[in-house]
């Protein structure tokens, strides 16, 4: 009864007059639909930390090979790359991550996470999937089983593939740097989606131009002289002088930013001293920087070092005692959406999901499925797109006030996964097969 009436729910998100084809299509995923729900609790309740997929990537890749694709494993360390050729065509790349957060799951759902794993800085940690990357990979499983089953309807190459390590920003890059475009057919197409916590279930969102930011991670020491707190005429204060660098740090965004050109520059952390009555050495900073374009995010880079330097010569620090600014890297580049794919891809959606596709404004958060259309930019077009997860009568109550959504990343986010399932796997479908349309 459960199911039936989680079959009804998705049902019921089909709104308004739908193309005949639509309704083949959205009837096959309905079919599909019991089958990848319990695949989705088995990854919800399994879920493996960055470059730890081993048992994840294991056990859809062997779905992908019984579908029939070539299927190939370890690909950037535990990522799996599966094509199928089908005649002449265009090669059309999909792509899911899979790996969970360090995250204790307090979701209460009967199939939560309790698994337990090293993290990468060595201490035990819970796992979630408080992304929804399980949503993504079950969405991926049935794209790929609906694509198989339906090889006469279009031309080409299909090349899916399950990348690791997302949440640390370095799978796709590993995966490229392992040959994902020489060893692989070269997509001209890469196409993908994201759950999202800022929206109803079912609901389609989409950015053109840039959607997701650069995102960089900043630390800077600011040595000082410590000695007694009693006699500060004795030393150079290091949390007086990071103080000053935090608060002339907001003047990169607020007076030296275009204000049409978004910007974050966010203290996350602030550490100095051990004691009430001692000035320490040193003080830490660790800053989160995000951007859109590559000469924004140098000039706030150059802005964050030359800031420091400055702050600290103003203090008469001397010059063996001045910051120093790491970035770390990689960092996670911006995703960029080509607008006349976006355009392309949404035009056909639009009237399969009507009323439930809108542009959206793009976000400060980062994703690392920009590094494919960065890889070669000439050649390849990109899009990245959001399916809402928000529970409906959650999302009505939030609207009344009356309770806080959680977020991405959130112990308590739990999405409405059927609908979100069933809307990507349609979504992903209906635009792979338009664009290798015979």
């Amino acid at each position: 009864m459960r199911m039936m009436a989680i079959l009804a729910g998705v049902s019921a998100l089909a709104l308004g007059a739908v193309p005949a084809q639509a309704d083949e299509l959205r009837d096959a995923v309905a079919a599909d639909l019991p089958a990848l729900v319990e695949l989705y609790r088995d990854l919800h309740a399994n879920p493996e930390l960055s470059f730890q997929e081993v048992e994840t990537a294991r056990k859809l890749a062997a779905r992908a090979r019984a579908l029939g694709f070539t299927v190939t494993e370890g690909v950037g360390k535990t990522g799996v790359v599966a094509v199928m050729e089908n005649g002449p065509g265009p090669v059309v790349l999909l792509r899911a991550d899979m790996d969970g957060l360090p995250v204790v799951e307090q979701t209460g759902l009967p199939f939560a996470s309790k698994k337990r794993a090293l993290a990468q800085n060595g201490t035990e940690t819970g796992v979630m999937h408080a992304c929804g990357h399980d949503t993504h990979m079950t969405a991926w499983i049935g794209t790929a089983q609906l694509l198989a089953a339906r090889k006469s309807e279009w031309s080409g190459t299909l090349v899916m593939i399950l990348q690791p390590a997302e949440e640390i920003g370095q799978g796709a890059k590993a995966m490229l740097e392992d040959g994902l475009f020489t060893r692989f057919p070269k997509p001209d197409y890469v196409l993908a989606f994201h759950d999202a916590a800022q929206f109803p279930a079912g609901q389609i969102g989409y950015s053109k131009g840039f959607a997701l930011a650069n995102v960089d991670s900043v630390d800077v020491v600011v040595p000082g002289v410590g000695g007694h707190g009693a006699y500060p005429h004795t030393t150079k204060d290091p949390i007086v002088i990071a103080s000053s660098i935090v608060m002339r740090l907001q003047t990169l965004v607020s007076r030296e930013q275009n204000p049409n050109d978004p910007a974050v520059v966010t203290v996350g952390s602030f550490q100095a001293g051990a004691k009430h009555n001692i000035i320490p050495d040193e003080a830490r900073l660790q800053l989160t920087v995000r951007s859109y374009s590559d000469e924004t995010r140098k000039r706030l880079l150059d802005g964050i070092a030359r800031i420091a330097k400055g702050e600290a010569i103003a203090a008469g620090v001397p010059e063996d005692k001045l910051p120093r600014v790491t970035v770390q890297d990689p960092y996670t580049p911006a995703t960029y959406n080509t607008p006349e794919f976006t355009d392309q891809v949404m035009a056909g959606l639009k009237p399969r999901f009507e009323g439930r596709v809108f542009e959206v404004p793009a976000v400060m958060g980062g994703e690392d499925f920009g590094r494919f259309y960065r890889a070669d930019k000439a050649n390849v077009q990109s899009l990245i797109f959001w399916v809402g997860g928000v529970p409906q009568a959650e999302w009505e109550r939030a609207q009344k006030g009356e309770v806080e959504l959680p977020s991405l990343h959130s112990p308590f986010w739990a999405p409405d996964a059927p609908v979100v399932i069933a809307t990507a796997t349609e979504a992903l479908t209906a635009a792979t097969l338009k664009l290798m349309e015979k």
